[in-house]
C-alpha cells in the first residue's frame, strides 16, 4: 500500500477511511474525494477559528457582523450572558425607508453609525469586532468605519 504523506497532494481534499463490504481484517479502503469546500463552509470554518479567540463581555461586548448578498446585519453581544445588547440591519423598517439598496458600502457605513448611536445611548463605548468569517474589506470594513465614526472604540 502506498503512503500519502505529502500534504500538498491532499490539499483541499476530503479523506475517509472505510472497510469494504468483503474486507479482511487487514484491508481498508481509503477514499479521497476531489473537490473543495464551498464558500459557505470555508466562511463557517474561518468564523469558528475567530470565535475561539474573540469573546464579548459585559464591559466590552462583541460586535458581530453578518453579510448576505442583499443586506448586512450587525449586533452587539454579551457572550457571558448570551444576550444581544443592540442590533441594526438594513432590514430595519426605519432604516429601509432611508436607503434604496442595502447591499452597498454606503448602507453598511450607515448601519455602523446607527448601531454606534444605539450603543452609546446604552452606555457601551468599547467593543470587540467580530467580522464573522468575512474578509475585512468592502461592506464589512465600511460598517466598522461607520461604527468607529459613530463613537465606538475597537
Amino acid at each position: 500500500m502506498q503512503c500519502l504523506s505529502a500534504r500538498s497532494t491532499l490539499a483541499g481534499c476530503r479523506l475517509s477511511v472505510t472497510a469494504p463490504p468483503r474486507a479482511s481484517a487487514n484491508r481498508v479502503a481509503l477514499n479521497v474525494e476531489a473537490g473543495k469546500d464551498s464558500r459557505t463552509e470555508r466562511n463557517r470554518a474561518r468564523h469558528r477559528r475567530i470565535r475561539n479567540k474573540v469573546e464579548g463581555t459585559g464591559e466590552r461586548p462583541r460586535l458581530a457582523v453578518f453579510r448576505s448578498n442583499n443586506h448586512i446585519h450587525a449586533q452587539v453581544i454579551d457572550d457571558a450572558k448570551s444576550h444581544t445588547m443592540a442590533a441594526m440591519s438594513t432590514l430595519n423598517p426605519a432604516f429601509k425607508e432611508a436607503i434604496s439598496n442595502g447591499a452597498n458600502a454606503a448602507a453598511a457605513m450607515e448601519v455602523g453609525k446607527r448601531l454606534a448611536a444605539i450603543c452609546l445611548e446604552k452606555g457601551i463605548s468599547e467593543v470587540v469586532f467580530d467580522r464573522g468569517g468575512f474578509m475585512y474589506h468592502g461592506r464589512v470594513k465600511a460598517l466598522a468605519d461607520g461604527a468607529r465614526e459613530g463613537g465606538l472604540v475597537f
